[in-house]
């Protein structure tokens, strides 16, 4: 039994009692169970979660600023081979990147401590939108959205198109950061992320905005607003 388990670790339980019959060892199963669990054997079955099921909201243009912002993770490794994770996060009203989070790793806990960063520096959205990925489903952080009040809006499964805003940006990122460079280190990442968003929002027009920058459109609806306020 422990010879065919060196050969085979993840073979589990009823494999094993089917392999040892067929050699001519008809065991008793709950005999064999007690060996198997007294061995350490046993291992915890990994199963899927079922996610709840999610309501198909029509991707629509905000109609101001800070009222809906898009997040998604991208995957690239530096030029050694080590893997690292980028975390965007875009207005949809205006395109204006608000944040590139850039590291190796980035979890739940991560991103209470960006979003806390950002909400000091400019306030939050009222809707994040976001895909199902385990990091917009920890308790912590939708426990911390609820409470500074933000709401995480999900996707529905493998339908990318409705965050096409976010979807857009990453294409655009990785064209002219990430596939342009080959990057030796996360420093060398984030000070070209950090050059290009600046001017991705500053001054770079988009077909979508009336051939606008981000933040000179977002400039210009604040001023629209404002006149047309009493």
């Amino acid at each position: 039994m422990t010879a065919y388990f060196e050969a085979f670790p993840r073979r589990g339980f009823w494999k094993c009692r089917k392999h040892l019959r067929a050699e001519g060892r008809p065991w008793n199963h709950k005999r064999l169970w007690r060996v198997y669990c007294a061995l350490g054997l046993n291992l915890r079955r990994k199963t899927k979660r079922r996610l709840p099921n999610r309501e198909r909201i029509p991707l629509t243009v905000p109609l101001g600023p800070d009222q809906v912002w898009s997040a998604d993770f991208m995957a690239d490794a530096l030029y050694c081979g080590v893997r690292f994770r980028t975390f965007n996060v875009l207005d949809d009203f205006n395109r204006e990147g608000v944040a590139i989070e850039i590291d190796t790793s980035i979890t739940g806990e991560r991103l209470i401590r960006l979003f806390s960063q950002i909400e000091a520096e400019r306030g939050l959205p009222a809707t994040l939108r976001t895909d199902n990925g385990p990091e917009f489903n920890g308790q912590a952080f939708l426990d911390w959205a609820d409470d500074h009040g933000m709401t995480v809006q999900h996707i529905q499964p493998g339908k990318p198109n409705q965050n096409a805003f976010i979807e857009r940006f990453n294409r655009t990122y990785r064209d002219e950061v990430l596939d342009l460079y080959l990057f030796e280190d996360l420093d060398q990442v984030r000070e070209e992320t950090h050059r290009w968003l600046r001017r991705y929002n500053e001054s770079w027009p988009h077909d979508s905005l009336g051939d606008l920058s981000p933040l000179e459109y977002a400039k210009r609806a604040r001023v629209f607003t404002s006149e047309l306020s009493p």
